[in-house]
């Protein structure tokens, strides 16, 4: 596994992360997640997310348990806050009030004193944003945060929230978490150039388009029975015949260099050097084993071009 500085910090993660989105907690058997999170660590990957949101908390039960025999300053872990959490008028956002009463409840949970990275999990334009990073600000130098994240925000709003945080002195934005896969690349235009001039680094979730650059789905309307898409009607909107026929010719390139289309998709992320790790799900060890061999594999650049070729 190697290894990378999240933005212009001295922080360095493991080039692939484990989540916990759609997974621990609900959708995958507790001995399987377990076994997930303890495999990661054993090849090296030090980087665990989780959010508040995820199974409404039981995801955070999960990874905290999960984690608590390795030492705590042995890995990177983050979790979230800005979805619903109860039924109230303040139970959800990124008000004082909220930020704060999550911030705690997600410590407990985890059975941790701090967090390494703490995501605003989406822009609240209800709020504003001087009292979301002042209260961020107060839980970094109360020590239960160490690093300021968020979570799908645009370039223009991490922008100001920057501007904000320098007015004022405040801890500032240093890693965003956005989706990004060979199917969805909005970042390339002006997220990552902010980054980039910022001091911003990118952990991106869903690279394999959750599921579909694994190369499992061959057909559009037959799923895998152990599939998310097979569980989840969601999840099928993506899976479309242009898109399958995509997968198949990069599972071709993929074959000429011996490595799987999923270990192709998530090296072609990491060809970025403003991405600092690729965030994958696993509902068995044996997947993250796969993923986590990505770390390290360069893309030559006539394999880059005969990638975007098929892009498109």
């Amino acid at each position: 596994m190697q290894y990378r500085k999240l933005g212009k910090t001295g922080l360095k993660v493991s080039e692939i992360s484990l989540g916990s989105w759609l997974t621990y907690g609900g959708y995958v058997e507790q001995d399987n997640a377990v076994k997930s999170i303890h495999k990661a660590y054993e090849l090296g990957i030090n980087f665990f997310d989780t959010a508040n949101v995820y199974e409404r908390g039981a995801a955070e039960k999960v990874v905290g348990e999960a984690l608590k025999e390795y030492p705590r300053e042995s890995y990177v872990l983050a979790t979230k806050v800005f979805w619903p959490m109860g039924d109230g008028p303040n139970d959800r956002g990124l008000s004082r009030k909220h930020v704060m009463e999550q911030c705690h409840a997600s410590l407990k949970r985890l059975g941790t004193d701090y967090v390494d990275i703490y995501y605003c999990h989406r822009f609240d334009p209800e709020t504003p944003i001087e009292e979301t990073l002042r209260t961020i600000d107060d839980l970094v130098r109360q020590g239960k945060i160490l690093y300021v994240g968020v979570s799908e925000w645009t370039a223009v709003q991490m922008a100001e929230a920057l501007a904000v945080a320098d007015k004022y002195l405040l801890d500032r934005i240093v890693v965003n978490q956005p989706v990004y896969n060979m199917f969805n690349r909005y970042i390339e235009k002006d997220v990552i150039p902010l980054g980039e001039s910022k001091g911003i680094g990118q952990v991106v979730f869903s690279p394999l388009a959750q599921g579909l650059l694994s190369g499992k789905y061959k057909s559009a309307s037959d799923f895998p029975e152990d599939s998310r898409a097979a569980k989840l009607e969601g999840m099928r909107k993506g899976i479309t015949p242009d898109k399958i026929e995509k997968v198949t010719s990069l599972a071709a390139i993929a074959g000429e260099l011996d490595i799987t289309v999923a270990q192709l998709a998530l090296a072609w992320i990491l060809r970025q050097p403003n991405v600092a790790s690729a965030l994958v799900g696993a509902s068995r060890p044996e997947q993250v084993e796969e993923n986590a061999k990505a770390s390290g594999i360069v893309l030559p650049a006539d394999v880059l071009e005969r990638i975007e070729s098929i892009l498109g």
